[in-house]
């Protein structure tokens, strides 16, 4: 039996984008109340007195989108403290990233994975369902300043859609070879995503594998993390590139991991 010391803890149930294979138009969305959401100190309780006590030692913070939860810098500077964190890290989308990422950072936040399911950003923008000013830049801009601010890794995740943008693969994965970047693909769920998308089918982790490889060539990374991708290295590579195949291949024996809901 695998050891269960990893959890995952939703900060807030909301997120600043609407991603069209996680919330898509016209799905009935329920969200918890705000005053039924767990404060910080109800938080740091629970993984005071409950979490910790039972061997959970790594943390990572999600959403909805956890850079919209107000005083999440203080958050994580005192999930740090903690003397049993081991590990600390996050996901986002990055949208707000920018001009937080360095604070996050001095607060002791060291790991960050960062959606990013497009280079192109009509693409980008229609995938996280926003019709106005494109957003695509600013998760750029925020995938950078994490970049400088010292994290590493920094994983990026592409939720790997055919016919939207899995013509962008060779780019994406390219992103690896000369930085410090970990580039994930992640195979699409068709299932429940009715509104778009879902009669599109999806392309697995090997496909995948099998064009980076006839373009570059492809080792395995020798890099097991502490999630369920796959790890492989493009020869030369500065980086790495993640597979995590949830519609090919079964990961549930690897499973070590909890979640904890925003509202407890």
């Amino acid at each position: 039996m695998n050891q269960v010391d990893y959890l995952r803890i939703s900060l807030v149930d909301r997120c600043n984008f609407r991603c069209q294979y996680c919330m898509p138009e016209g799905a009935d969305l329920t969200y918890a109340l705000q005053q039924n959401l767990l404060t910080q100190d109800e938080l740091l309780l629970l993984l005071h007195d409950v979490f910790i006590p039972v061997g959970f030692t790594r943390f990572r913070l999600t959403g909805g989108e956890p850079l919209i939860r107000p005083g999440v810098v203080e958050i994580v500077r005192s999930i740090a403290q903690f003397p049993e964190t081991q590990d600390l890290s996050m996901t986002t989308n990055a949208f707000l990233l920018a001009g937080m990422a360095q604070d996050l950072y001095d607060a002791g936040l060291r790991r960050i994975n960062i959606s990013l399911d497009s280079l192109q950003p009509d693409v980008f923008d229609a995938i996280i369902g926003h019709h106005g000013r494109s957003r695509w830049q600013q998760v750029w801009d925020g995938i950078q300043a994490a970049y400088q601010a010292g994290f590493n890794p920094l994983k990026l995740n592409v939720v790997v859609i055919p016919g939207v943008n899995d013509q962008e693969v060779l780019d994406l994965a390219a992103l690896s070879i000369d930085r410090e970047w970990h580039v994930r693909f992640i195979e699409f769920m068709p299932i429940g995503n009715d509104y778009l998308f879902g009669d599109r089918g999806w392309v697995s982790s090997e496909a995948l594998r099998q064009r980076i490889r006839d373009r570059w060539g492809l080792t395995d990374g020798q890099v097991r993390g502490n999630g369920p991708a796959d790890v492989f290295k493009i020869p030369g590579a500065k980086g790495t590139l993640g597979f995590i195949s949830q519609m090919s291949e079964c990961f549930c024996d690897r499973c070590n991991r909890m979640r904890l809901s925003a509202d407890g």
